[in-house]
């Protein structure tokens, strides 16, 4: 439901235009002084701050991470096939099948590690639009158009000046592998299911 303003009176900006619907569309909207991100309701008078920003993934830190992880599992190879060494003179068979396990272990392990480093360096930034309650809970969604998110800031606000405003509009679902391989703007905390994160409550 849009409400109009009189003429001269401009506190609460109207809602920017709706884009193209998509799978991944959540309606936010402000109903009976509720702001709702798809199915999770925020009270407007919870909200400490709306704003924008974008989402970088760590990567330079999951490069360092990837060359720590690799060079402790290379030192533990090596320190066991050292090991190994030493007991080959004594058992033959013990000794080799020994470094063939650590060997394998260690490259299935730089295996995972350099997957997991290339799946955060490959990962896309997100535009996208936090709001957080005065509680530990923020709500975070993105658009494929940064001017929406912009906008959308001002209607939020304004909604928040105004409780009885009411408005309506699409955004999309963030959709993350992990929170922990992301730069969260400006301080900000990200809660729930690790995997899929959209709406964090």
């Amino acid at each position: 439901m849009e409400t109009q303003q009189p003429p001269g009176q401009w506190d609460v900006p109207p809602p920017p235009a709706t884009p193209p619907r998509a799978l991944t569309d959540v309606e936010l909207r402000v109903h009976n002084r509720l702001l709702w991100v798809g199915g999770a309701a925020y009270p407007l008078r919870n909200i400490a701050r709306v704003y924008t920003f974008t989402l970088h993934p760590k990567r330079k830190e999951a490069v360092f991470r990837f060359l720590a992880r690799a060079g402790i599992t290379l030192a533990v190879a090596i320190g066991l096939s050292i090991i190994g060494g030493l007991t080959y003179l004594a058992d033959e068979s013990a000794a080799g099948g020994l470094l063939v396990f650590v060997w394998i272990c260690s490259i299935a392990a730089l295996i995972y590690f350099f997957v997991e480093m290339l799946s955060v360096v490959t990962a896309q930034s997100h535009y996208v639009l936090a709001v957080e309650t005065a509680g530990p809970s923020t709500a975070m969604v993105t658009s494929r158009d940064p001017q929406h998110l912009d906008r959308l800031v001002g209607y939020v606000a304004g909604a928040l000046e105004n409780p009885d405003t009411e408005f309506q509009v699409t955004v999309e679902r963030l959709t993350i592998n992990s929170p922990s391989n992301y730069h969260f703007g400006d301080n900000v905390n990200m809660y729930g299911g690790t995997g899929n994160v959209g709406i964090a409550a």
